[in-house]
């Protein structure tokens, strides 16, 4: 199986987290910023490091970016980032992740054709709001504004009741896709499912019924 290829464009403290993970995780890495500190430091965190403006055409184009399988646009510059996401899509680059700082940042940026937009830290603050007020919040995956898939320490009137009993669905229209116990994950667990003390429950749901079940069930 060929090696993913990934360019990062940006290398703040959110592109070097990206391009890093990444290369850690095996893939191959092109990093590139404009700043030449920025570069030297990814140095060892990288495949191929370079300095160049993204914003420029044809810098882009002799990068060779419409070969890439994903390029992370990761720059924090609004105009900046518009114009490289524009660029990149006009190039035909099949897959653009670009990071947004601001709800009418990100309209923009899916309007031009964006293939995902993130949101690094509304999606932070969020994580840490959710862990703050709920003992048995985890993690979550946004699906969409309004969808997210939800890791829920096992708790409150949910621990030894099976999925038939709790209902969730029917209740509270949110579905379990998985229960984590130790090192056994259990996808698409049947009705016959009882959750224990100490499990991690998998639920896909709106964000609205996913609180509504939190709040009734206490978790």
């Amino acid at each position: 199986m060929p090696v993913r290829e990934f360019a990062v464009i940006g290398l703040g403290r959110f592109g070097r987290a990206v391009a890093t993970t990444l290369y850690e995780m095996g893939f191959s890495v092109l990093g590139i910023d404009v700043d030449e500190e920025a570069v030297q430091n990814m140095v060892q965190h990288a495949t191929h490091v370079v300095t160049a403006d993204a914003t420029d055409e044809e810098v882009l184009r002799s990068l060779g970016l419409r070969n890439f399988d994903v390029v992370v646009v990761a720059i924090g510059d609004l105009e900046a980032s518009v114009l490289v996401t524009l660029l990149l899509k006009e190039m035909g680059v099949r897959w653009v992740v670009a990071k947004a700082v601001s709800e009418h940042h990100g309209r923009v940026l899916q309007r031009i054709g964006a293939d995902r937009v993130v949101f690094p830290e509304r999606d932070m603050g969020m994580r840490l709001a959710q862990r703050m007020v709920s003992a048995h919040f985890l993690d979550y995956i946004e699906v969409s504004p309004d969808v997210s898939v939800v890791e829920l320490q096992a708790g409150g009137d949910m621990v030894g009741k099976s999925l038939e009993q709790l209902r969730l669905r029917n209740r509270f229209r949110v579905t379990v896709i998985a229960i984590r116990r130790g090192d056994q994950v259990l996808v698409s667990p049947g009705a016959g499912a009882v959750v224990e003390a100490r499990d991690v429950v998998v639920v896909i749901g709106t964000n609205e019924d996913i609180r509504r079940m939190q709040e009734e069930l206490g978790i």
